[in-house]
């Protein structure tokens, strides 16, 4: 009975400490993410973004808007074979979505959306 008794306490701080910890964690806005794809597309979106010539024309022709780059840079995936990513100064990226597909330069400071690919 003793460590039927023990093992309750357990559970209960356990379980206590985890609705702690996620109230805290929700007030400071953190995100987790340790995924390629989620690393990879954070680096981007928190960098400036600069779109090129070739990117503002696809994107008037199309109808395409930055909250619309903004998503497919959030929930998108990252082509890691189309990508280069050991490329130096700045790594390349083919970022996929449904509809629409993004080749990013990621340099240290920007991240140049550099052609809109539309499925």
């Amino acid at each position: 009975m003793q460590l039927l008794k023990r093992v309750g306490y357990y559970l209960v701080g356990v379980a206590l400490g985890t609705l702690a910890v996620s109230f805290f964690w929700k007030q400071k806005k953190v995100s987790f993410d340790y995924g390629m794809d989620a690393r990879t597309l954070k680096t981007i979106r928190i960098r400036k973004r600069i779109f090129s010539d070739s990117a503002k024309e696809i994107m008037l022709q199309k109808n395409i808007d930055t909250a619309t780059i903004s998503s497919i840079l959030k929930n998108g995936d990252v082509n890691f074979s189309k990508s280069k990513p050991r490329l130096k100064p700045c790594a390349e990226y083919y970022v996929t979505s449904e509809t629409i597909d993004l080749y990013v330069i990621r340099c240290d400071s920007t991240a140049t959306i550099k052609d809109i690919y539309i499925k």
